[in-house]
């Protein structure tokens, strides 16, 4: 779907599931970057790597309480096939702390953590490796991810397909079971198939890898830092293999092995979820620019667990405008741009399973929207106020027969 509906926000300031649906507008926002910053107190843009360290340290004392009464406790104590869910329990549980501490690690991609370089990139390339990252490489293109948001032509990931190629196996899985095995797959090894193969990402004329350090992805300037990274996955991974040697695979797998698949499917669903929505448009090149791109995201509520992740789901927004403000500043910061953002904030309180299947189901492609007419065709969904675009939107499957 596109942009161009009015919405009046309850005044909760979140948004109903009908209204967080209708067409987010998609012209020159009124208020410029500047305007913005003005709105949020200053306080929210300093780093303390106190404060920073706190969070990480925290996380990684659970990971380890965790870690002690799962290696300490589950097999002793709760007898066969009791044992298993115990160790899917931890697994789960685990696998959320993680996220966090990967999170604080996000932080450092965008010089949030601290206002020390060198300490960013030490604790970043730390944090991000033991959790199978390369953190140059993704940084890198994460960046560039956050500089064209939006962009049709030069957004780094979840770049969107048009209508006219959309293949045959869309029409094959597009059903209840086939969104079902859709999302599995993409949940499991979406993100290691990103890092790997560059799937959902931008398209380059050649063979794309994070971990080729003459990949296009970077300049040439920056192999140093690919290769840099390449070197700490090797380390962690001779690590992993000598503990498999030592323990066996089963129980590094249950210890650490689950945790990252969890890991890895969270850190998949967030991102999705809050760059993929049926109001939100993309543009093109002919209207694209970075304020409308960084608007065009969406915060979601995960309910406790917006804590565990340090409001990466809930104060996404703000990250995309402001990225160097740190977690622990963005609800804040978030609260003191809603006014001057208005119907440009975008936010959906729509429970999360219903959401990944509804998004899954309807955001199949992109086309231009010429117009409005006074009811959709089945590739135009609703809108609320007649506008003529070259922006392009998400289509709804169930407007679109494919």
């Amino acid at each position: 779907m596109g942009a161009g509906g009015r919405m009046s926000a309850p005044s909760n300031g979140k948004k109903t599931e009908a209204e967080a649906l209708r067409r987010a507008p998609h012209d020159k926002p009124p208020f410029t970057i500047g305007d913005l910053k003005k709105a949020i107190p200053p306080h929210c843009f300093e780093k303390s790597l106190i404060t920073s360290f706190r969070y990480l340290i925290q996380d990684l004392i659970m990971a380890y309480a965790l870690y002690y009464v799962a290696t300490n406790y589950i097999d002793q104590y709760l007898p066969h096939p009791l044992n298993y869910l115990g160790w899917a329990a931890y697994i789960v549980v685990q696998g959320c702390v993680l996220t966090g501490a990967w999170v604080v690690g996000h932080e450092c991609d965008h010089d949030a953590f601290s206002d020390y370089g060198w300490i960013n990139d030490l604790v970043g390339l730390v944090v991000h490796s033991s959790l199978l990252v390369p953190y140059f490489s993704w940084k890198i293109s994460h960046r560039r991810h956050h500089a064209n948001t939006q962009s049709l032509e030069n957004d780094e990931v979840y770049v969107p397909r048009f209508k006219s190629n959309i293949r045959n196996y869309y029409k094959i899985m597009n059903n209840p079971p086939g969104r079902v095995l859709v999302w599995l797959i993409t949940l499991l090894i979406g993100f290691p198939l990103y890092l790997m193969f560059n799937v959902s990402g931008h398209k380059y004329e050649r063979w794309t890898s994070h971990y080729d350090p003459h990949s296009p992805l970077y300049t040439e300037r920056e192999p140093k830092q690919i290769i840099v990274s390449d070197v700490a996955i090797l380390a962690v991974l001779y690590g992993l293999y000598n503990l498999v040697l030592a323990k066996g695979f089963a129980w590094v797998f249950c210890v650490y092995g689950g945790p990252l698949l969890v890991v890895n499917m969270w850190f998949t669903l967030i991102t999705i979820l809050n760059h993929t929505h049926p109001s939100l448009p993309y543009y093109d090149s002919t209207e694209w620019d970075w304020l409308r791109g960084a608007l065009c995201t969406v915060d979601r509520d995960y309910g406790i667990l917006n804590k565990v992740f340090h409001n990466v789901c809930n104060a996404h927004v703000c990250h995309h405008i402001f990225s160097m403000i740190p977690h622990y500043h963005g609800l804040e910061a978030t609260e003191a741009m809603k006014p001057l953002l208005g119907n440009y904030y975008q936010y959906d309180g729509t429970p999360i399973l219903k959401a990944m299947y509804r998004e899954m189901k309807e955001c199949i492609y992109v086309e231009k929207d010429e117009g409005y007419q006074s009811k959709p065709t089945p590739n135009q969904c609703h809108v609320n106020s007649q506008f003529k675009s070259k922006v392009i939107y998400i289509s709804q499957s169930k407007h679109t027969h494919i």
